[in-house]
């Protein structure tokens, strides 16, 4: 039952809580509105109608009691000034309805109806319709039709909708007053998953914690979460500046020195050797410092992606544009993004590509919700089981598909995904359905 009833529920927090507020009210109105209205005034309508038919059925009995239709007329006269009735006598059969007439809206003139049946005998019909301030009533006597009057206030509860406009314009009233409580409760929370969300993808907005008790504290304790982040990255940024200093000068030094050393055999392989080592610190650094010194900024993904695909060609790479990839500046909004990262992601992609496949493409998938960059190739893959292994870093696989092979540390993966995540996004490894190979996609929310 409660999976049934699921995919009907409102998803956002506003919309549950505006449920739970006006499901009660419409209930309550509901029971109200069968429980005392169809029964309060159902039953005060039956009592009402009875007493007058009690008159009614006197009048008729002491005008089927007298002997001509002239004393019928009077004595009947009579009677109804006293009793506040309004009387025709006699009638010709033409002036008597066929049937009962009743609005449809008039529920209590169903119940008039039912009580004048079954209190009086000879009833012909009852006209609800013909003066809305009054009840016409049609009978059978001994001298002929006789038509009744009564006012519709003696007959039946007045205004019985009264209760009902009364019961929905305070509903209504009051709803938007909880709605007015309600969305200034939900705003704060609102506020607090925006700044999230951004923090997430890399950015940081102004947040300032308000509302209720419990989301001051969430907003208090994200605020403190986000410090803490923002001081380690500080931190670590700085670590790497020293880093990249002290780790590049004795380089730099072997560099210089063997420059000196007559070239041969064993002075080319050491300066292979420092030359690995700059490369290797090059990784490590890029590993560790991620995207944290760039800001985002709006960007043309399209344009970025050709521009990264020619810089590719240019170094001798076999890469081409996929099929699904758009010209520049056609079709695709500006999206915000850290242009450098973003590159540094996909070129780091296309080189394990390159280094496991003789043919590598390249895509740009775009939504309204989403951009996915796609790097196909044709080489070995990598299997399912293996997949989640491969993003993680100094990790080696097998022969076939070896992060480490080329002179690789085993870094490209673990870069291209901590890129995406600092963009609010993912890297996921597949197979390429085109090219038989591996499918490495980086999608980011826009």
């Amino acid at each position: 039952m409660r999976r049934r009833l699921k995919p009907f529920l409102p998803r956002s927090l506003f919309g549950r809580a505006a449920l739970i507020l006006v499901l009660p009210v419409v209930v309550v109105q509901l029971i109200v509105s069968v429980a005392f209205i169809q029964r309060h005034f159902d039953g005060v309508t039956r009592q009402m109608t009875g007493g007058v038919s009690i008159e009614i059925r006197y009048i008729r009995a002491r005008i089927d009691a007298v002997a001509t239709p002239a004393q019928a007329q009077a004595l009947a006269l009579d009677l109804t000034r006293g009793l506040d009735l309004g009387l025709e006598f006699p009638l010709a059969d033409s002036e008597v309805p066929t049937a009962d007439s009743r609005a449809w809206f008039d529920y209590a003139g169903r119940a008039v109806t039912l009580t004048l049946y079954d209190r009086l005998s000879g009833v012909r019909a009852v006209d609800l319709t013909s003066n809305p301030l009054a009840v016409r009533v049609y009978l059978q006597t001994n001298k002929g039709p006789i038509r009744f009057e009564v006012k519709r206030s003696r007959i039946s509860a007045s205004n019985p909708h009264q209760l009902l406009v009364w019961m929905v314009f305070t509903s209504a009233l009051m709803t938007f007053i909880a709605y007015i409580f309600l969305r200034n409760q939900l705003s704060p929370i609102t506020r607090l998953a925006r700044a999230s969300d951004a923090f997430g993808k890399g950015q940081t907005i102004p947040y300032t914690p308000r509302g209720a008790t419990e989301v001051r504290a969430a907003g208090n304790a994200f605020l403190n979460m986000r410090a803490r982040i923002e001081r380690q990255i500080e931190s670590r940024t700085q670590m790497l500046s020293g880093v990249s200093h002290d780790l590049r000068t004795p380089l730099t030094r072997l560099k210089l020195g063997l420059s000196f050393l007559p070239e041969d055999e064993d002075t080319r392989a050491l300066q292979q050797d420092v030359a690995d080592m700059e490369r290797l610190v090059d990784e490590f650094l890029a590993f560790a410092r991620g995207d944290a010194m760039e800001e985002p900024e709006p960007v043309d993904p399209t344009a970025l992606l050709h521009h990264i695909v020619e810089n590719a060609r240019r170094m001798g790479q076999p890469v081409t544009l996929g099929p699904a990839s758009a010209p520049p500046g056609d079709a695709l909004d500006f999206a915000k993004l850290r242009p450098q990262a973003i590159t540094r992601a996909l070129e780091n992609l296309i080189g394990n590509a390159v280094r496991h496949g003789t043919r590598v493409e390249v895509s740009l998938h775009s939504s309204e919700r989403a951009l996915r960059f796609v790097v196909e190739d044709d080489g070995p893959g990598i299997l399912k089981e293996h997949r989640e292994e491969a993003l993680e870093p100094f990790k080696r696989l097998d022969e076939a598909r070896n992060p480490n092979k080329g002179g690789g540390v085993g870094l490209g993966l673990s870069i291209a995904s901590d890129i995406a995540r600092n963009h609010g996004g993912v890297l996921r490894l597949g197979e390429s359905e085109r090219l038989g190979g591996l499918r490495a996609e980086i999608t980011i929310a826009r």
